[in-house]
């Protein structure tokens, strides 16, 4: 009976492994849009001392693409589309070190979370279109005033969004670390994981807290994003190689 259980309980995480590593693979594309728009359009990215309601209106109205990227909203799809990848990693870490898995996965879900809920990219387009639509210098006033409001709760590069960021990275390197106990990803995975989200967390610190070292802080977040990257493009095919085995079994 128990080993019957144990088979039904491998059968059901072989399903996940492999919607985890499906669903990271469907989520690098956004990964890849979100840099190519940064490095390809100019105006794409607003440095955080330029952060301001008029200027977000102004991007809104001249391309609402860029307004939803440069409030985050990939940085929201490419969560939501994440989950099963996180559940995935607790998933084939809980044999040999459940508990660190459980921490990384629960504080990974806490900051997707925060950042999701506190994402300004659709309060700021609403505000945008009526401040266009404003007849006078009062309502812009009143308009402008409500969206430099909702920039401090949850744009990017502020104290609103910090957390949400810094949370999900410091949950990546937990993974990574359980790696270095786990004999199913590889030492330098691990290794490639820790690095990378290091340094996107020195750039999310430095572009939250120190906006004079934006420039030097978007170098080392090219470097965190491509170690980053290739982390989870090595993680979702050892998934989806562990739901193949595992379903041998």
């Amino acid at each position: 009976m128990s080993e019957l259980n144990t088979n039904r309980t491998r059968s059901a995480w072989n399903g996940v492994y492999r919607i985890g590593g499906l669903a990271i693979l469907i989520a690098i594309p956004m990964y890849l849009l979100d840099i190519g728009i940064s490095m390809a359009v100019e105006g794409a990215d607003i440095s955080p001392d330029a952060l301001t309601a008029i200027n977000l209106f102004d991007l809104y109205r001249e391309n609402w693409i860029l307004g939803f990227r440069a409030l985050g909203l990939i940085n929201v799809v490419t969560l939501v589309v994440s989950v099963p990848f996180f559940v995935a990693l607790y998933g084939a870490h809980q044999q040999e070190c459940r508990p660190y898995a459980a921490l990384a996965l629960i504080v990974w879900l806490v900051g997707a979370t925060i950042y999701i809920s506190n994402n300004a990219a659709i309060p700021i387009s609403v505000l945008s279109s009526k401040y266009a639509s404003a007849t006078t210098d009062s309502q812009r006033t009143i308009l402008a005033a409500a969206g430099e409001a909702l920039i401090v709760r949850g744009a990017d590069f502020t104290p609103g969004s910090f957390v949400g960021f810094f949370l999900t990275e410091i949950a990546a390197i937990g993974f990574s670390l359980n790696m270095l106990r786990s004999r199913l990803f590889g030492r330098s995975i691990a290794y490639l994981g820790i690095v990378g989200f290091v340094f996107l967390s020195i750039f999310t610190i430095c572009s939250t807290f120190f906006p004079a070292l934006f420039t030097v802080g978007m170098v080392i977040a090219m470097v965190g994003g491509l170690l980053g990257l290739f982390w989870y493009i090595l993680v979702a095919l050892r998934l989806l190689r562990l739901g193949r085995q595992q379903g041998v079994m």
